[in-house]
């Protein structure tokens, strides 16, 4: 048995992104005696967050409302001008405003760094005496002899990769709290156990996802048009039995924030999304605006993509859910930190109500209920089958239905269907032996790169001596089932190349280069066998994102 220090709080909150800081926050706002803690996993806030970023400012209009004036830099950069392009293999054509919900234009929007929009958060938060803790994971979760979440302990450090202790072990903290707030972003690996073991999506379908794969760029001062705001859709998606699309930002700087969002309910297991992404930007309208400048950073991300549908039971004995770890991504939008955010106000001011009344460890049903009466919920029933009609139907008509289906729940609060269905992600990949594999073309080194160089451009960096942290159930499934059936998918879904088949003279052995990963979550959720779970690494590990 390893002694662990404990460390009692009123609330402890996993996760420094939008929503964490936020629910911390308010939980000062509204009581300033509590005492707080926010965990964070990387090594430092913002680290890990990565965002288009297009940002709806009205959840912070709610929490600092001079936000403004108090040098906030997601202020630098209002969004000015608004494109929405359909993609044809050489050309484009501009959808109309006129045809869109108003809720899909950006006028009163912000663009830029996430990752920057969460340090400031962070400032705020330690001037109002929050306690945060960067480079230190939540590992496990701790619960009480009734069942209920008791808090969370931190990641050991100084184990090897055989799991024995090194001269320089520290034994994670065991920090206490009357409740505890997830929000680990998509696919939280606590969040994960959370669900399982409290039955949170009983009542909900599945969550489902896009991989957001994003490069920052400075280019030339005289192709940059500060605030413009560009969307894509169709090619290169329209070949290959896939859909999804790309975004390029014009943020402060000279510098554009450009990526491609690939949904991960794809059939083809020979889609490459590292590989879309490089064909998308050699297009003639993309590669017209990159010409002449230097990518200056890489990453990956995935994303909710459930919409309303989706969204869980957020309250258990003990805690909730908050942000990404719950789901509130508009997809049409592209937008969930404004929706992160308020769902994180509201579960502080159901927590401070609560510890005010002497409550602790109980389900905060009033919570839950209070996300279903906000903002959030009336915004996401209005497109909640648009992702679903566009995954059935293609591109095209999808997109088509999609609109109608929107433009009559904003008028008349109904629409073309029900509420759609949604299948795993997993269980949507097809074998192999249905498809031709797709010949991707080759990188020119200008705009268009091979995957290990752009990992470099994420900074990431794992302590090599330490447990992997992507682990197999099976370690024969990749071999036996992946390979043969699937053509390895794992090799191609991973944006980082963190999975490679080798040949290990007795056969093809699945290899796993830890230290590449960016701690997408891609594997933990495509792998058509689920053989795969990602774990946390050692705390301050993964990639170091600047400005992203």
């Amino acid at each position: 048995m390893i002694e662990r220090e404990e460390m009692p709080y009123d609330v402890v909150v996993v996760g420094g992104g939008p929503a964490g800081l936020a629910t911390a926050i308010r939980l000062k706002q509204v009581d300033p005696e509590l005492q707080v803690c926010v965990l964070e996993k990387g090594s430092e806030i913002g680290a890990h967050i990565l965002s288009g970023a297009t940002i709806d400012p009205k959840a912070l209009d709610e929490l600092l409302p001079t936000w403004r004036e108090d040098g906030c830099p997601l202020a630098e950069t209002p969004v000015t001008d608004n494109w929405h392009w359909h993609m044809t293999k050489k050309g484009k054509f501009s959808l109309p405003h006129a045809i869109q919900p108003p809720f899909m234009s950006n006028k009163g929007n912000y663009t830029g760094s996430l990752g920057n929009l969460c340090r400031w958060l962070a400032e705020q938060a330690e001037a109002l005496e929050i306690e945060i803790f960067p480079g230190f994971p939540a590992a496990e979760i701790l619960y009480d002899d009734k069942g209920a979440v008791l808090g969370v302990q931190t990641g050991d450090m100084g184990v090897d990769r055989e799991g024995n202790q090194k001269g320089d072990f520290q034994a994670g903290m065991n920090l206490l709290g009357k409740y505890t707030v997830f929000c680990e972003g998509a696919r939280g690996h606590l969040t994960k156990r959370l669900k399982a073991k409290f039955d949170l999506e009983a009542n909900c379908e599945p969550q489902i996802y896009g991989l957001g794969i994003k490069e920052l760029w400075d280019i030339p001062a005289d192709k940059h048009v500060p605030g413009r705001v560009i969307h894509t859709q169709g090619w290169p998606m329209s070949e290959s039995d896939s859909w999804g699309g790309g975004f390029l930002y014009h943020q402060a700087n000279n510098q554009v924030a450009l990526g491609f969002v690939t949904a991960l309910d794809y059939k083809n297991p020979y889609v490459y999304p590292f590989e879309e992404f490089q064909r998308w930007k050699q297009h003639p309208e993309i590669r017209a605006i990159l010409e002449g400048g230097k990518r200056v950073a890489y990453g990956a991300r995935v994303i909710n993509e459930g919409g309303w549908q989706s969204v869980p039971q957020l309250a258990f004995p003990g805690g909730v859910l908050a942000g990404c770890s719950a789901g509130f991504v508009n997809v049409p939008r592209i937008k969930g930190t404004h929706t992160a955010m308020k769902s994180g106000m509201l579960a502080a001011e159901s927590i401070a109500a609560a510890i005010k009344a002497g409550r602790e460890a109980d389900t905060l049903q009033d919570y839950d209920d209070a996300v279903r009466s906000s903002w959030i919920a009336k915004e996401l029933k209005l497109v909640q089958n648009a992702e679903p009609m566009v995954a059935k139907w293609g591109t095209e008509l999808g997109t088509v239905l999609a609109g109608a289906d929107m433009w009559l729940r904003t008028l008349f609060g109904f629409g073309v269907a029900k509420p759609m269905k949604h299948h795993t992600d997993a269980s949507e990949t097809q074998r192999a032996d249905l498809y031709k594999p797709i010949a991707y073309p080759k990188p020119d080194g200008v705009i268009s790169f091979d995957r290990l160089t752009s990992v470099s451009y994420s900074f990431t960096n794992h302590e090599e001596d330490q447990p992997v942290h992507l682990k197999l159930k099976d370690p024969s499934v990749p071999t036996e089932i992946n390979l043969p059936v699937y053509a390895g998918p794992e090799a191609r879904y991973c944006p980082a190349g963190v999975y490679e088949f080798v040949d290990a003279g007795a056969g093809p052995k699945l290899q796993i280069n830890a230290q590449n990963c960016v701690h997408c979550k891609t594997c933990d959720i495509k792998d058509p066998t689920q053989n795969i779970e990602w774990v946390t690494p050692e705390g301050g590990g993964g990639p170091n994102y600047p400005n992203m």
